[in-house]
């Protein structure tokens, strides 16, 4: 009998070890400035303005500013070319860049800046071919526009689960759908995108800058930020009507756009932070929750959630590339992605260890009554 007791108790322990170990594997892993993951990558005259995450690849994704190409950096910061597209206007420069999983393609916002011949299109290509591109689709202007006096300035994108992409023109406030063929037709020319006063404090880098970032739901709807204004509006898939979101601040400068899948948490990076956001009535409303300061050196213009639901920023430090603000033969080589995290989403981490370790504790206390309980019924049982 004192036998099958040893061995009950040897049972016992062991079914509390696995556990235990169950308990350890399901607590969160907060993350720290401490670290955080820093990739340095190296492409000489590079100056990406885009950043998307490839999750089949399991790498990211990067535009260029004048070189026609685009390129995948690995976690190690190994950078390859996957596309080079000749046939674009040359100096051609790559914006907004998004991955559409469903069909493994890349969708990449073409825009041609000054002295180039106006130009924006959206160019898709084949993932699954060595990036063979499967169209380039003029984006068109509105009617009776004249393109040489203010150019349309295409400049993000975001695809749903059909294969549509929904580019931003920034210069002119309205929103470009681009359907799985290629064929291009103005979407959203909602008179809201027009409504907002540009903030005080915007200055000459973004002052003309309108509709930017652009992320899509799959419950029907677009998120789209406004640079110069430092408005967020919800933008309907089907019908192209808009409303603004109502924040608890503007986020003046508001670049690229990102959506974690987990939460429903977006990001919004501007060339000085990153604000995390978050609404519970499917962005009627939402809340600004935390702010997170960022290299303004480093001129940041993308965000991208990547595995594990981790926040990279992108420093393309695109505004040098642009005013060409180096001596000839210099340009610059190194750029770098990093991943950003908010403090007060790792101080909930934290509490949640807390609490999960207590409710451990309180069980293992209960465990430990029952098997008090048991062997001591067993011994009366013997005697």
């Amino acid at each position: 009998m004192k036998a099958n007791m040893t061995c009950t108790r040897s049972r016992s322990s062991l079914v509390l070890s696995i556990l235990f170990a169950a308990v350890l594997l399901l607590l969160p892993t907060p993350s720290s400035a401490s670290n955080r993951h820093v990739i340095n990558f190296r492409s000489p005259g590079l100056y990406p303005e885009g950043l998307t995450w490839d999750p089949s690849g399991q790498h990211f994704i990067v535009g260029s500013l004048h070189s026609r190409t685009i390129h995948s950096v690995s976690d190690a910061g190994v950078v390859q070319t996957l596309i080079s597209d000749p046939y674009l206007p040359e100096n051609a420069t790559i914006l907004g860049i998004s991955v559409d999983s469903s069909n493994r393609r890349l969708l990449a916002a073409i825009h041609c800046l000054p002295p180039l011949l106006p130009c924006s299109a959206l160019a898709a290509y084949d993932l699954r071919s060595g990036g063979r591109r499967i169209f380039l689709s003029p984006l068109p202007s509105l009617p009776g526009d004249d393109a040489d006096i203010a150019r349309d300035v295409a400049n993000d994108v975001a695809v749903d689960y059909n294969g549509n992409a929904y580019v931003t023109n920034s210069a002119k406030n309205f929103i470009w759908k681009v359907n799985r063929d290629g064929a291009a037709a103005i979407f959203s020319r909602s008179p809201l995108f027009n409504s907002q006063p540009v903030a005080p404090d915007a200055d000459a880098s973004f002052r003309d800058c309108g509709l930017n970032g652009i992320v899509y739901n799959s419950k029907g709807y677009l998120l789209v930020v406004q640079s110069n204004t430092g408005k967020m509006f919800k933008v309907d898939e089907e019908s192209g009507t808009a409303r603004i979101v109502l924040l608890n601040g503007d986020m003046v400068a508001a670049d690229g756009v990102a959506r974690r899948r987990r939460d429903g948490t977006v990001m919004v990076v501007s060339q000085k932070k990153l604000w995390y956001l978050k609404s519970q009535d499917s962005w009627s409303e939402g809340v600004i929750y935390d702010e997170v300061e960022l290299d303004v050196e480093g001129f940041p213009t993308a965000v991208a959630v990547a595995g594990h639901d981790r926040v990279y920023v992108l420093y393309g430090r695109v505004m040098e590339g642009i005013t060409r603000s180096y001596k000839d033969g210099e340009e610059r080589e190194w750029f770098g992605i990093e991943e950003v995290s908010s403090e007060k989403e790792s101080g909930e981490d934290k509490i949640w260890v807390y609490v999960l370790i207590g409710l451990g504790f309180a069980y293992f206390c209960f465990w430990r009554f029952q098997m008090k309980n048991l062997i001591t019924n067993m011994d009366k049982k013997t005697t």
